[in-house]
């Protein structure tokens, strides 16, 4: 969800005078909100299931990077041959 220059960024006191409608809007949106101190962005106020989801997505891209980088140095195997390697060493029967 795009952010929303008008509705998602909100100054402290914005956040102190109207913290309620400022979480439902966040809750209902699904988008952050910028809080903003001095006319500078200071801090996100992010829903808790928004931000599990993407931790999960970040960790997952972190997990995957290192075998990415494999793929691009040439790094791979034929996965026939990867399996019949794994029963071997696993002494699983076919």
């Amino acid at each position: 969800m795009p952010l929303s220059l008008l509705e998602d960024i909100k100054t402290v006191s914005d956040l102190k005078k109207n913290t309620n409608e400022i979480f439902k809007h966040m809750h209902d949106s699904g988008r952050p909100v910028i809080v903003t101190v001095n006319g500078k962005p200071d801090a996100i106020l992010m829903d808790v299931d928004v931000f599990e989801k993407k931790l999960k997505a970040l960790n997952l891209g972190l997990l995957l990077a290192p075998a990415e980088k494999d793929v691009k140095e040439g790094r791979t195997k034929d996965a026939r041959i990867f399996l019949k390697e794994l029963k071997k060493s696993a002494k699983i029967s076919s």
